[in-house]
């Protein structure tokens, strides 16, 4: 029988990971789903991980080439045969009641919400696959909480609330099964939220219902991959952001933090420059970026000139 809520789980060489990953949706209080592993052509034996899991409600999709976390998505939506649809990560936990809670929050919300999403709770991993010692960071802050009355668009043009893993969706708050930019390899569940909410309105709710790693080989540190992301974002939503100069200027500027980390110094100054043209009102966020960067550009001269003393041991 087909399952009510289809979970979608890309992997790509994580076996180390992807177990406890995969247990943490199949121990759902919630029973009524079904798991898609999808294989993001790894050269690890994930597929033997996969079967080892004695569970019918899991399927394996292989890739026969790795297109990357947006790719696999897309690839596992294609399969999916539940009324809802939800992302898990193969290096993050799900709580054991995510699933109830979200499936029974739409019992209560008007028809035209498409999507509920919530929090996480974000720990340090080291490459051991160590868990860090405490919390390090609550995300989204509930300050900043979407609200189903606002307009959600000029929010989300702002940041991003809405983490994939922490979402439970209605099969067709999204026309078609290519939900995602295969282009974007970072920022890529920015770029899906602000398509989402022209087509639906999401209720957010504050209550964690993940704990998400951050390791060294996170998305989030590859600047060249946010950058890019970030470009895809302003390139594919130029009519919305033309009326809305203060997020385009505020993208800007993240793109030019990205590049100068590049060491793309001349394109992170041009862009710069774009996002006061667009909002000149930025121009404080601009000058302490750049005082910023000046003063650590000086004191990593300074250490470098420092003269070079071997000290004498006495004897």
């Amino acid at each position: 029988m087909k399952a009510n809520v289809s979970v979608i789980l890309p992997t790509f060489n994580r076996t180390r990971s992807l177990a406890a990953a995969m247990m943490s949706v199949l121990i759902q209080s919630y029973e009524d789903l079904e798991l898609i592993v999808v294989d993001d052509g790894s050269s690890e034996d994930v597929e033997g991980l996969v079967r080892s899991i004695r569970d019918e409600r899991v399927r394996y999709v292989r890739r026969a080439r790795n297109g990357g976390a947006a790719a696999a998505r897309n690839t596992g939506l294609a399969e999916a045969q539940g009324n809802f649809i939800a992302f898990q990560d193969s290096d993050d936990i799900w709580l054991p009641g995510k699933l109830m809670r979200q499936v029974g929050l739409f019992s209560t919300l008007p028809d035209h919400v498409g999507v509920v999403t919530g929090a996480k709770i974000i720990y340090g991993r080291d490459a051991s696959f160590n868990y860090g010692p405490a919390k390090v960071a609550y995300a989204p802050l509930p300050d900043g909480r979407l609200k189903i009355d606002e307009d959600q668009l000029d929010h989300l043009l702002s940041e991003n609330r809405i983490s994939l893993q922490n979402t439970l969706f209605r099969r067709g708050c999204l026309p078609g099964t290519t939900w995602f930019d295969t282009c974007a390899r970072a920022n890529e569940d920015w770029e899906f939220a602000i398509r989402l909410v022209q087509h639906t309105t999401v209720y957010e709710d504050i209550e964690p219902v993940v704990l998400g790693f951050i390791s060294k080989d996170s998305i989030s540190s590859d600047f060249r991959k946010q950058a890019i992301g970030m470009l895809r974002i302003l390139r594919k939503n130029k009519a919305v952001l033309s009326v809305r100069k203060r997020q385009k200027s505020s993208m800007l500027i993240g793109l030019a933090m990205a590049l100068y980390k590049l060491g793309k110094k001349r394109w992170s100054g041009a862009f710069l420059m774009a996002a006061l043209r667009e909002h000149p009102a930025h121009v404080g966020m601009v000058m302490g970026f750049i005082l910023r960067k000046a003063r650590g550009a000086f004191v990593s001269q300074k250490r470098h000139s420092l003269p070079q003393v071997t000290p004498k041991i006495a004897g």
